[in-house]
């Protein structure tokens, strides 16, 4: 078995070469933007660590009883350490309690692996308890992180880890990918390649999951309606994301909102700018070019950081219909 890793391959080569020199560090970073195949390549690695049938050194097997548990992440010497839920905050307490896990010998693989995921969303207490892990990591202990960007944590944290940097694909040889590895049709593969910026997890996620693509699109509908709408309407808009009970439902609905007009409103930049980029929303191309055509760059580039900002701010526990009131109210009127 090849780590398959689809655009990583040299990162599968550098870690596979860690393995077999017996070089393997006690903590490594993965970075890059969500989807992009941080949390993939690292189960890779842990499955090469814990392989008891290797066809070579550094080279899982994936059908050992070992490569198996780890790729359905069951395995007993692999911690799984995350946020309840997306954006939410990893807790102290969870770092505590994995500390504890660590401390004890290998129960059935040859290392204990732990893979602490987004792990931007800690506190900064919560990445202050684990740093003593860090300097001092149990003997038979390899500590996996994935985060955004090394920028989003303590500089205490990414010094002690070894820090892979993880870029997207090439859109035309993700494309082809989707074609040949997951059986897309030529057009719907170029349309998710965009989608997805490149990320291949996303974009096989989106292809596996056509109710998150027709709710992008929804989300895209709405926006262009509420671009001609009163402030009363897009007051009225944004209660629906107070209708929730459970406040983080309604925080993960805004930030999904959020996210699809980011996207929107990168293509109208790069259409004010003349850029050479590549449109996110291909289906979406002569609405842009029409909204581009009737804003400056400034208004779009604008529109964009009030999104970015309205991402970190959600982050950090702001209402998020009022959130949502502020963003909207901001939009040009636009018929």
């Amino acid at each position: 078995m090849e780590w398959n890793v689809l655009g990583h391959e040299w990162a599968a080569h550098l870690l596979g070469r860690h393995i077999a020199r017996q070089e393997a560090r006690h903590a490594y970073l993965f970075c890059g933007p969500p989807g992009v195949g941080r949390r993939t390549l690292a189960l890779r690695f842990a499955q090469a660590l814990n392989c008891t049938n290797p066809p070579q050194p550094g080279q899982p097997c994936g059908t050992c009883r070992d490569c198996a548990q780890t790729e359905r992440m069951q395995h007993p010497d692999l911690s799984i350490l995350q946020a309840e839920t997306e954006g939410a905050t990893l807790k102290i307490e969870q770092v505590r309690e994995l500390q504890r896990t660590l401390s004890l010998s290998p129960y059935q693989g040859q290392r204990r692996v732990a893979l602490l995921l987004r792990f931007q969303e800690a506190s900064l207490g919560t990445q202050n308890a684990l740093l003593k892990t860090l300097e001092e990591a149990p003997q038979k202990v390899v500590l996996l992180l994935t985060a955004d960007a090394p920028e989003s944590l303590l500089p205490t944290i990414v010094s002690r880890c070894e820090v892979l940097r993880l870029r997207p694909l090439a859109l035309e040889r993700l494309a082809g990918a989707l074609v040949e590895r997951w059986q897309a049709s030529p057009t719907e593969a170029r349309r998710l390649a965009h989608l997805a910026g490149g990320r291949t997890g996303y974009a096989v996620r989106l292809l596996g999951n056509p109710d998150e693509v027709e709710q992008l699109q929804t989300w895209l509908e709405d926006m262009r309606r509420l671009l001609g709408a009163t402030k009363r309407e897009r007051f009225s808009y944004a209660e629906q994301f107070s209708k929730e009970r459970d406040s983080e439902r309604n925080r993960d609905k805004l930030r999904r909102a959020l996210q699809a007009w980011l996207g929107f409103w990168r293509d109208v930049l790069l259409c004010c700018a003349r850029a050479s980029a590549p449109l996110t929303n291909l289906d979406w191309q002569a609405e842009i070019q029409r909204l581009a055509a009737q804003i400056s760059l400034a208004e779009a580039r604008a529109r964009m950081r009030d999104l970015e900002r309205g991402l970190a701010r959600l982050e950090a526990n702001v209402n998020p219909r009022l959130l949502a009131e502020v963003i909207l109210l901001d939009w040009p009127r636009i018929g």
